[in-house]
């Protein structure tokens, strides 16, 4: 049997692995982004406690593998808290919890490459400081942050290949479990690259033509 028919045959059980793997990224990346903009936030205008914490946070995230966070999740942290998470549901918080701690030195860069003399500006207008960043800060920094924060998506991509470690059904899980239905290992392994290739440089289009739509022409240029 050729490696076209094997892939021809087993197409369906594949699609649903791409289809795990892109859910993973979605969520990872959305988690990620829910955690890590606030704690950017805290770190530029917390107090010294809370950056204190934040700076915890992001060195344990950043520090460790992450398939020793998974390991850490799913078999100690989860079981000990009588939590019975699914290893789909595991992955998308050890993925999304360390993508929080990335993603939030992106967009502590971007919130501090604003000129300080905008915050003082706008309160001086009558706006409080909530209100300074929610209207004047945040719509300048996420455009700053954009292209820096495109690039978790591959780095989260590939990570979620190690996801199989804990019985998530994604591409890898399933190509492995084809290799091992029909040993034909280099061909399957080299199909499974080109898919997260093509799914690397779909995703990556994407963003930029979002990063497009959004752009101000000049804004970021010397300075904003």
């Amino acid at each position: 049997m050729d490696v076209f028919t094997i892939l021809m045959e087993w197409s369906p059980y594949l699609l649903e692995g791409i289809f795990m793997t892109l859910a993973l990224v979605l969520a990872s990346l959305g988690l990620g982004l829910l955690f890590g903009l606030p704690m950017a936030l805290g770190q530029v205008y917390g107090g010294r406690s809370l950056r204190s914490v934040i700076s915890v946070y992001v060195w344990f995230f950043r520090g460790l593998p992450v398939l020793v966070l998974l390991f850490l999740f799913f078999f100690g942290i989860f079981p000990s808290m009588d939590l019975d998470l699914s290893p789909f549901m595991v992955a998308v918080v050890v993925l999304g919890l360390r993508g929080a701690a990335y993603q939030s030195q992106i967009f502590r860069g971007a919130i501090q490459a604003i000129g300080e003399g905008q915050m003082t500006a706008a309160r001086s207008l009558g706006m409080s400081r909530l209100q300074a960043i929610r209207y004047i800060i945040l719509p300048q920094a996420v455009r700053i942050a954009l292209p820096g924060w495109s690039n978790e998506y591959p780095t989260v991509l590939t990570d979620t290949s190690v996801c199989y470690a804990i019985g998530v059904a994604e591409l890898l899980t399933r190509t492995t479990q084809i290799v091992s239905q029909t040993y034909v290992t280099m061909p399957i392994y080299l199909a499974a690259a080109c898919i997260y290739i093509l799914m690397n440089y779909a995703g990556m289009r994407a963003l930029n033509h979002i990063e497009k739509r959004i752009s101000v022409p000049g804004f970021g240029q010397g300075g904003a």
